[in-house]
């Protein structure tokens, strides 16, 4: 093996996911379970993810999908032949998780627009109040869902922390101005 001793210290599970054709439900259900846990999709039935404790899990629910559709798991441990290769498979798993986190704060730049142009339009109703707490929610959930799935922890995941506080912060001071309107001027 041609790995150096830092390179070995990354070890990754990868797995091989053979799934009956029909129904599709059931792939799709093995494949939103995959991706919803941070696995990297490395090729058709191919996937790896990190292995550290939170793995097992994701192949304890993944092979409970597999064998409920009559399909099979089968999870193997791996380094990457030489440096170069476990290098590509980090570069790979970071890229696809900077990713994610490069979408999340775009989103979070288009709610503190949307919130702007409220507040510049004056527009301090409940039903604007409502419709942009829904989506601060939104952005909330969809933070955590990253945060579930970025078992390797990505540089972004402070910027994007930074950045989901700044969104709520905006939110609570459009509150604000919102109750002050309905209270006629009155806090």
């Amino acid at each position: 093996m041609n790995i150096d001793d830092e390179q070995m210290a990354r070890r990754w599970l990868v797995l091989l996911t053979r799934m009956p054709a029909e129904p599709a439900r059931h792939r799709m259900a093995l494949w939103r379970e995959l991706r919803r846990s941070g696995a990297l999709l490395l090729g058709p039935s191919a996937w790896a993810i990190p292995d550290i404790p939170a793995a097992d899990d994701v192949i304890q629910r993944a092979n409970q999908l597999a064998e409920a559709a009559g399909g099979t798991l089968l999870a193997l441990s791996a380094s990457g032949y030489a440096a170069a290769d476990a290098d590509r498979l980090e570069n790979l798993y970071t890229e696809a998780r900077n990713e994610e986190w490069t979408e999340f704060l775009a989103d979070c730049g288009k709610y503190l627009a949307e919130l702007a142009k409220e507040e510049a339009a004056g527009k301090y109703t409940l039903a604007e109040l409502e419709e942009e707490e829904q989506s601060l929610d939104r952005l909330r959930r969809w933070y955590r869902e990253l945060r579930s799935r970025d078992l390797l922890g990505a540089a972004a995941v402070t910027t994007a922390t930074t950045q989901l506080k700044v969104c709520q912060e905006q939110f609570e001071t459009y509150a604000e101005h919102v109750y002050t309107a309905l209270n006629g001027g009155s806090a």
